[in-house]
Protein backbone atom coordinates (compact mmCIF):
# COMPACT_ATOMS: atom_id res chain seq x y z
CA UNK A 1 0.00 0.00 0.00
CA UNK A 2 1.49 3.30 -1.15
CA UNK A 3 1.53 5.98 1.58
CA UNK A 4 1.07 9.57 0.44
CA UNK A 5 1.48 13.06 1.84
CA UNK A 6 -0.46 15.64 -0.20
CA UNK A 7 0.55 19.32 -0.26
CA UNK A 8 -2.06 21.98 -1.09
CA UNK A 9 -2.45 25.76 -1.09
CA UNK A 10 -6.11 26.32 -1.95
CA UNK A 11 -9.49 24.64 -2.21
CA UNK A 12 -8.10 21.14 -2.50
CA UNK A 13 -10.24 19.73 -5.32
CA UNK A 14 -7.44 17.38 -6.38
CA UNK A 15 -6.95 16.38 -2.74
CA UNK A 16 -10.65 15.61 -2.48
CA UNK A 17 -10.49 13.41 -5.57
CA UNK A 18 -7.59 11.46 -4.05
CA UNK A 19 -9.36 11.17 -0.69
CA UNK A 20 -12.46 9.82 -2.42
CA UNK A 21 -10.33 7.33 -4.38
CA UNK A 22 -8.32 6.16 -1.38
CA UNK A 23 -11.47 5.53 0.62
CA UNK A 24 -12.08 2.56 -1.71
CA UNK A 25 -10.46 -0.56 -0.25
CA UNK A 26 -9.39 -1.63 -3.76
CA UNK A 27 -7.36 1.54 -4.36
CA UNK A 28 -3.66 0.76 -3.72
CA UNK A 29 -2.73 3.97 -1.88
CA UNK A 30 -3.59 5.82 1.31
CA UNK A 31 -3.14 9.47 2.32
CA UNK A 32 -1.36 9.60 5.66
CA UNK A 33 -1.21 13.41 6.01
CA UNK A 34 -2.03 16.67 4.24
CA UNK A 35 0.22 19.72 4.42
CA UNK A 36 -0.23 23.34 3.39
CA UNK A 37 1.65 26.62 3.25
CA UNK A 38 -1.41 28.56 4.38
CA UNK A 39 -4.72 28.14 6.20
CA UNK A 40 -6.13 26.58 3.04
CA UNK A 41 -9.83 25.85 2.61
CA UNK A 42 -8.88 22.41 1.32
CA UNK A 43 -7.67 21.34 4.77
CA UNK A 44 -11.36 20.84 5.57
CA UNK A 45 -11.32 17.84 3.22
CA UNK A 46 -8.57 16.23 5.28
CA UNK A 47 -10.53 16.87 8.45
CA UNK A 48 -13.68 15.38 6.91
CA UNK A 49 -11.80 12.16 6.12
CA UNK A 50 -10.00 12.03 9.46
CA UNK A 51 -6.59 12.61 7.89
CA UNK A 52 -4.00 14.53 9.97
CA UNK A 53 -2.85 17.87 8.59
CA UNK A 54 -0.10 20.41 9.17
CA UNK A 55 0.58 23.98 8.07
CA UNK A 56 4.01 25.55 7.55
CA UNK A 57 3.65 29.26 6.74
CA UNK A 58 6.65 30.81 4.91
CA UNK A 59 6.34 34.19 6.64
CA UNK A 60 7.07 32.51 9.97
CA UNK A 61 10.65 31.79 8.89
CA UNK A 62 13.72 33.93 8.31
CA UNK A 63 14.37 32.47 4.89
CA UNK A 64 12.82 30.34 2.18
CA UNK A 65 15.40 27.65 2.93
CA UNK A 66 14.41 27.55 6.61
CA UNK A 67 10.76 27.25 5.62
CA UNK A 68 11.61 24.41 3.25
CA UNK A 69 13.58 22.59 5.94
CA UNK A 70 10.64 22.73 8.35
CA UNK A 71 8.22 21.63 5.64
CA UNK A 72 10.53 18.72 4.84
CA UNK A 73 10.69 17.72 8.49
CA UNK A 74 6.90 17.79 8.74
CA UNK A 75 6.57 15.64 5.60
CA UNK A 76 9.28 13.15 6.55
CA UNK A 77 7.81 12.39 9.95
CA UNK A 78 5.06 10.52 8.07
CA UNK A 79 7.62 8.47 6.07
CA UNK A 80 5.58 8.70 2.84
CA UNK A 81 6.32 6.65 -0.25
CA UNK A 82 5.11 9.56 -2.40
CA UNK A 83 4.54 13.29 -1.97
CA UNK A 84 1.89 14.84 -4.23
CA UNK A 85 1.77 18.58 -4.87
CA UNK A 86 -1.91 19.08 -5.65
CA UNK A 87 -2.40 22.78 -6.19
CA UNK A 88 0.62 23.66 -4.05
CA UNK A 89 1.51 27.13 -5.28
CA UNK A 90 5.05 27.64 -4.01
CA UNK A 91 8.36 26.71 -5.60
CA UNK A 92 9.99 24.16 -3.33
CA UNK A 93 13.56 24.89 -2.13
CA UNK A 94 16.42 22.74 -3.49
CA UNK A 95 17.03 20.80 -0.26
CA UNK A 96 13.37 19.77 -0.13
CA UNK A 97 13.41 18.59 -3.74
CA UNK A 98 16.73 16.80 -3.37
CA UNK A 99 15.49 14.91 -0.30
CA UNK A 100 12.26 13.65 -1.89
CA UNK A 101 12.51 13.63 -5.68
CA UNK A 102 11.68 11.57 -7.74
CA UNK A 103 9.02 10.46 -5.23
CA UNK A 104 7.66 14.00 -5.52
CA UNK A 105 5.08 14.79 -8.20
CA UNK A 106 3.01 17.75 -9.29
CA UNK A 107 0.00 18.44 -11.49
CA UNK A 108 0.10 21.36 -13.92
CA UNK A 109 -2.81 22.76 -15.99
CA UNK A 110 -1.05 22.79 -19.37
CA UNK A 111 0.81 20.52 -21.76
CA UNK A 112 4.34 21.16 -20.54
CA UNK A 113 6.77 22.44 -21.64
CA UNK A 114 4.13 24.87 -22.94
CA UNK A 115 2.83 27.44 -20.46
CA UNK A 116 4.79 26.75 -17.26
CA UNK A 117 4.27 28.86 -14.16
CA UNK A 118 1.34 30.07 -12.10
CA UNK A 119 -0.85 31.45 -14.92
CA UNK A 120 -0.90 28.55 -17.36
CA UNK A 121 -4.58 28.78 -18.27
CA UNK A 122 -4.47 32.54 -18.79
CA UNK A 123 -1.29 32.20 -20.85
CA UNK A 124 -2.81 29.52 -23.09
CA UNK A 125 -5.80 31.74 -23.84
CA UNK A 126 -3.58 34.78 -24.45
CA UNK A 127 -1.51 32.75 -26.91
CA UNK A 128 -4.60 31.72 -28.86
CA UNK A 129 -3.95 28.02 -28.21
CA UNK A 130 -6.52 25.65 -29.66
CA UNK A 131 -5.74 23.04 -27.08
CA UNK A 132 -4.11 22.81 -23.68
CA UNK A 133 -4.34 20.13 -21.04
CA UNK A 134 -2.90 18.58 -17.93
CA UNK A 135 0.58 17.30 -17.11
CA UNK A 136 1.60 15.17 -14.15
CA UNK A 137 5.35 15.37 -13.69
CA UNK A 138 8.19 14.70 -11.30
CA UNK A 139 9.24 17.84 -9.43
CA UNK A 140 12.81 19.00 -9.96
CA UNK A 141 14.53 22.23 -8.93
CA UNK A 142 13.11 24.20 -11.89
CA UNK A 143 9.64 25.63 -12.42
CA UNK A 144 7.53 22.89 -14.04
CA UNK A 145 10.61 21.42 -15.72
CA UNK A 146 10.73 17.91 -14.25
CA UNK A 147 10.24 14.69 -16.25
CA UNK A 148 6.70 14.22 -17.59
CA UNK A 149 4.80 11.15 -16.37
CA UNK A 150 1.56 11.57 -18.29
CA UNK A 151 -0.40 14.23 -20.17
CA UNK A 152 -3.97 14.62 -21.35
CA UNK A 153 -5.26 17.12 -23.90
CA UNK A 154 -8.12 19.53 -23.14
CA UNK A 155 -9.53 21.49 -26.11
CA UNK A 156 -9.86 25.25 -25.92
CA UNK A 157 -13.40 26.08 -27.07
CA UNK A 158 -14.65 29.28 -28.70
CA UNK A 159 -15.72 31.77 -26.06
CA UNK A 160 -13.78 30.12 -23.25
CA UNK A 161 -12.98 32.40 -20.33
CA UNK A 162 -10.12 31.67 -17.98
CA UNK A 163 -12.55 30.42 -15.34
CA UNK A 164 -14.52 28.17 -17.70
CA UNK A 165 -11.40 26.62 -19.20
CA UNK A 166 -9.79 26.20 -15.80
CA UNK A 167 -12.82 24.33 -14.45
CA UNK A 168 -12.83 22.01 -17.48
CA UNK A 169 -9.12 21.36 -16.98
CA UNK A 170 -9.64 20.64 -13.27
CA UNK A 171 -12.13 17.88 -14.09
CA UNK A 172 -9.54 16.16 -16.27
CA UNK A 173 -6.76 16.91 -13.78
CA UNK A 174 -8.54 15.15 -10.91
CA UNK A 175 -9.12 12.01 -12.93
CA UNK A 176 -5.59 11.95 -14.32
CA UNK A 177 -4.02 12.40 -10.87
CA UNK A 178 -6.04 9.55 -9.39
CA UNK A 179 -5.05 7.28 -12.28
CA UNK A 180 -1.39 8.30 -12.09
CA UNK A 181 -1.12 7.63 -8.35
CA UNK A 182 -2.73 4.25 -8.92
CA UNK A 183 -0.19 3.47 -11.63
CA UNK A 184 2.69 4.50 -9.37
CA UNK A 185 1.31 2.33 -6.58
CA UNK A 186 1.02 -0.71 -8.84
CA UNK A 187 4.40 -0.18 -10.48
CA UNK A 188 2.98 0.61 -13.91
CA UNK A 189 4.82 3.92 -13.58
CA UNK A 190 8.33 3.61 -12.12
CA UNK A 191 9.46 7.02 -10.92
CA UNK A 192 13.09 6.02 -10.40
CA UNK A 193 13.41 4.63 -13.94
CA UNK A 194 11.86 7.74 -15.49
CA UNK A 195 14.03 10.00 -13.36
CA UNK A 196 17.27 8.23 -14.22
CA UNK A 197 16.33 7.99 -17.90
CA UNK A 198 15.70 11.72 -18.01
CA UNK A 199 19.02 12.49 -16.32
CA UNK A 200 20.93 10.30 -18.77
CA UNK A 201 19.40 12.14 -21.74
CA UNK A 202 19.97 15.65 -20.34
CA UNK A 203 23.44 15.26 -18.80
CA UNK A 204 26.30 16.13 -21.22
Amino acid sequence: MLSIVVLISGGGSNLRALLDATSDDDYPARIVAVGSDTDADGLAHAEAFGVPSFTVVPTSFASRADWGDELLQQVQQWSPDLVVCAGFMRILPPRFVEALSPQLINTHPALLPLFPGAHAVRDALAAGARETGVTVHIVDEGVDTGPTLVQRVVPVLPGDTEHVLQERIKTVERDLLVQTVRNIATGTIDLDTIHHSNRSTTTP
